[in-house]
């Protein structure tokens, strides 16, 4: 049993090694069959791929180098073109201008004066004489003329005021007065000044003098105004307004309505005049202007005068009305 076993056993070790050798070579023989059938991955395809690609996108690459060299060539070249053409049309204008003249430069002094004359600075005069004759309705007449020039500039300018008044069989009372003007707005002057009156008719305190501060200027719906308060001897204080405007019918027909009053305040003068509304004159004047110098008017107006105190040196009197119509001249120069 022994010798009969021991064969058999070898023989099954051989036949299965034999299993296992053939085993081996089939799956070796099968794996190269797949290799074979199986594509192979494109690496040099792909690093040719990468060269084109590079070599692609270097040559467009150069040519927009290229292009960009030209395309600031030319713009250089049409630059220098164009910087000679105008250094050469300058050069040809400076050929034919004409010298200038060396002229000084203007010192303050010079430009403080050209300012002045451009905002206002001019000195300047004018002269108004207005003379009328007026009756009332019972046949008194008075002759009233007034006299106004002023000299200076927009800002700063002097008054000079004359008024004469002579009523018929009467003796003549003057005034005068002086102002020094500021304008203190568009529209409005400040002035102060004196005035001096001379009254003929008194026997005494013939001269009477009174300080003066006032306005001059122009009111809403263009009235020329003047407003004055006047502070004299003997307490004597009173108020007068004048305004007026012109209406134009034409270039030289003209209507102005204008309103004159006097308000007395207080007045302990030998010759008082009653406190209160002392005289007011309302009228209408149409003139017609020859030229912007010689202009002839009518006038017609309304006449109210409070009257006089009773005192040591004089009656009292009553209040007085009258329609007075008349014409008259003014004058400018």
């Amino acid at each position: 049993m022994y010798i009969i076993n021991k064969p058999l056993h070898q023989t099954l070790f051989a036949l299965a090694v034999g299993t296992l050798t053939h085993t081996a070579f089939a799956m070796d023989e099968h794996m190269d069959h797949a290799a074979m059938q199986k594509p192979s991955m494109p690496t040099a395809d792909h690093s040719m791929h990468v060269v084109q690609t590079e070599k692609v996108q270097t040559v467009p690459t150069e040519m927009n180098e290229h292009a960009e060299h030209a395309e600031h060539a030319e713009h250089a070249e049409h630059a220098e073109h164009a910087e000679h053409a105008e250094h050469a049309e300058h050069a040809e204008h400076a050929e034919h201008a004409e010298p200038m003249p060396q002229t000084m430069s203007a010192t303050p002094h010079e430009h403080s004066i050209d300012h002045k004359h451009e905002h206002g600075g001019q000195i300047y005069q004018a002269t108004e004489v207005d003379s009328r004759w007026l009756n009332n309705a019972d046949g008194h007449g008075t002759f009233k003329t007034e006299l106004e020039s002023r000299i200076g500039t927009d800002e700063n300018k002097l008054f000079i005021k004359l008024h004469a008044d002579k009523a018929e069989s009467q003796k003549a009372d003057y005034a005068a007065q002086v102002m020094y003007s500021r304008m203190i707005s568009d529209f409005w002057d400040a002035q102060a000044g004196v005035r001096y009156r001379f009254d003929d008719n008194k026997v005494t305190d013939q001269d009477q003098w009174d300080a003066a501060i006032g306005l001059h200027g122009l009111a809403p719906y263009f009235f020329e105004t003047d407003a004055y308060l006047y502070v004299g001897q003997d307490k004597q204080v009173s108020f007068s307004l004048e305004t007026n405007r012109d209406l134009l019918f034409t270039q030289k027909l003209i209507l102005k309505p204008y309103m004159n009053l006097d308000v007395v305040l207080s007045d302990d003068s030998r010759y008082a005049q009653k406190t209160g509304l002392s005289s007011l004159w309302l009228g209408l004047e149409t003139r017609y202007e020859i030229n912007k110098k010689v202009m002839p008017f009518i006038d017609v107006a309304y006449g109210y005068d409070k009257g006089n105190k009773a005192t040591a040196w004089q009656q009292g009197s009553n209040s007085e009305k009258d329609w007075w119509y008349g014409a008259g001249l003014r004058l400018k120069f």
